[in-house]
């Protein structure tokens, strides 16, 4: 996989959350989350965000929990253009793993951009993981 977030500041330990047996997952993926307390990759534009994968977990491997970042500043990349400040949600649509200003009315937000930029380039997020209505 291409494209995972690369943990710059440490701000909480990673969380035990369950993962099923047959996925890999790559240290660094977005996750999603699904009741009760499950991660699986990202793969639609604002999914409930679980956090980062803070290690990689490889299939059919019988490890069924993955520690999952849900604080941290990592280094992520854009799928479109974002400003310092933005909430931002999981867009793994175009690409895995890319972030993109949360729209009017996403209320799953994956953290805060902390710099500018725009398509493809890489910038520091804040991970805070929420709920938020924007409209």
């Amino acid at each position: 996989m291409a494209n995972e977030a690369t943990l710059i500041y440490e701000l909480g330990p990673a969380i035990p959350f369950t993962v099923a047996d047959g996925t890999g997952v790559a240290k660094g993926a977005i996750l999603k989350m699904a009741d009760p307390m499950t991660a699986a990759l990202s793969d639609a534009q604002g999914d409930i965000v679980a956090g980062i994968a803070a290690t990689e977990k490889i299939a059919n491997d019988g490890v069924t929990k993955l520690g999952v970042f849900r604080t941290g500043i990592f280094k992520v990349y854009a799928s479109g253009s974002v400003t310092a400040g933005d909430p931002l949600m999981a867009d793994p649509a175009p690409i895995s793993n890319y972030v993109a200003k949360a729209a009017i009315n996403n209320e799953h937000v994956i953290g805060i951009a902390l710099e500018t930029a725009t398509v493809g380039e890489s910038f520091l997020m804040e991970l805070k993981p929420t709920t938020m209505e924007l409209a």
